[in-house]
């Protein structure tokens, strides 16, 4: 019997994004659900939306109330939690190297030390010397896979990736999908996860 599965669309530079990516392996395990990480840019779909930036940026109350929330949020899952200094960051290169960690199962410790780098510790991910440095933390070849990377057929993949976030319906990230049902943010978690364990097979 095939076990239950969740799509797992994130950002690198998503704020809430990071609170998932922290939570998702663990809760999933224990769910007996599978995770299918989908990294993706969330700028080509917010300016699908008509939006240039952030809409923690466009809006300065929201983005006010969304540090705040992020930090309780953080304490409460008892995660480690800095602003960064600057918001969003280019989650352009960690993605790329991310679709490479999917192919070759790292993708969950890989994710994690990006988030940890960015919204723990304000290390800018969207420079190589940092996804390098995280990658030889992991024990992993980071000039090889650095240059595979950038490779243009893995280039096109994660351009596909976002088209096919946008045409999927999504405007924010993380989402999770079950099926053809979406559940938007990190709250919509345990329900996502809930909802694959009740769908029929």
């Amino acid at each position: 019997m095939q076990r239950p599965r969740v799509e797992f669309w994130y950002e690198f530079a998503s704020s809430y994004s990071f609170l998932s990516v922290m939570r998702i392996e663990a809760l999933a395990g224990a769910a007996g659900v599978d995770v299918a990480w989908r990294p993706f840019l969330l700028g080509p779909v917010f300016l699908s939306l008509g939006w240039n930036d952030s809409p923690f940026n466009i809006y300065p109350p929201k983005g006010r109330y969304m540090w705040r929330d992020l930090a309780r949020l953080a304490e409460k899952y008892g995660l480690p939690f800095r602003v960064p200094s600057r918001f969003p960051r280019s989650g352009l290169l960690a993605a790329r190297v991310a679709l490479l960690g999917v192919e070759e199962g790292w993708i969950a410790p890989f994710s994690r030390e990006i988030m940890r780098a960015n919204f723990a510790e304000d290390r800018e991910i969207g420079d190589e010397e940092v996804i390098e440095a995280i990658l030889r933390d992991l024990g992993l070849p980071a000039g090889e896979l650095l240059a595979a990377a950038a490779a243009t057929d893995n280039k096109l993949a994660l351009r596909h990736q976002t088209e096919e976030a946008t045409a999927l319906g999504l405007f924010g990230a993380p989402t999770f999908r079950v099926g053809d049902e979406l559940f938007w943010g990190n709250d919509r978690l345990e329900d996502a996860l809930d909802w694959a364990n009740r769908r029929p097979g």
